[in-house]
């Protein structure tokens, strides 16, 4: 089986305006300077994932069929303009709530890197020839951890900005067209084709 290669995406501040909390459909747009970078990055032969934090489920500020209308929203405006997402990853645990308090935290929570390895199973996903991209650094860690080339978006959602070794992207960029085109490069120069198969 031939292995992919993918962009693991952010939902809210890298692919759609951030409205904390909101699985109001009718609310989600999609970002700015994105549709022809993620048109490139298509034509190279990457797929698309979101990698996405949802604390609002156990929270109780909505349950997991909200996000999975929030999941086809995307799919579907995407669709519209010729982009396929192939795959759609949430953890629903708060940091404070019952799931870190009993039982130590889970890995799927970014900035920990379970989604994107959960993912890579599912999909035939290579990591080290994927990236991360996201708007805080936390999407970066998680991105790094499991082992991508990792992309952060400033747009002034990330604030604290402590950048160790782990939390340092391969490329900050002002929006996703200015990293597809930096991708597309990093390709050139390592020589990967669009027809990437291991």
């Amino acid at each position: 089986m031939a292995v992919k290669r993918a962009v693991f995406l952010d939902k809210d501040g890298t692919l759609i305006p951030d409205i904390p909390f909101n699985v109001r459909t009718e609310l989600i747009t999609l970002s700015e300077n994105m549709l022809s970078g993620l048109r490139l990055l298509q034509e190279l032969g990457y797929i698309f994932i979101v990698i996405s934090n949802q604390p609002g489920v156990e929270m109780g500020y909505f349950g997991h069929k909200e996000v999975l209308e929030v999941a086809n929203r995307l799919e579907v405006l995407l669709a519209k303009k010729g982009i396929v997402l192939s795959g759609f990853y949430y953890c629903p645990h708060s940091p404070n709530g019952i799931q870190s308090v009993l039982k130590g935290g889970c890995n799927c929570r970014k900035p920990k890197p379970g989604l994107l390895v959960r993912a890579a199973k599912e999909h035939h996903i290579h990591l080290g020839s994927s990236w991360m991209i996201g708007d805080i650094l936390n999407d970066i860690e998680a991105g790094n951890l499991a082992g991508c080339k990792t992309i952060m978006i400033n747009n002034g959602n990330e604030t604290e900005w402590i950048m160790t070794e782990g939390r340092t992207p391969d490329c900050i960029s002002a929006n996703i067209d200015e990293a597809a085109v930096y991708i597309q490069e990093v390709n050139k120069f390592t020589g990967y084709s669009q027809k990437y198969v291991l």
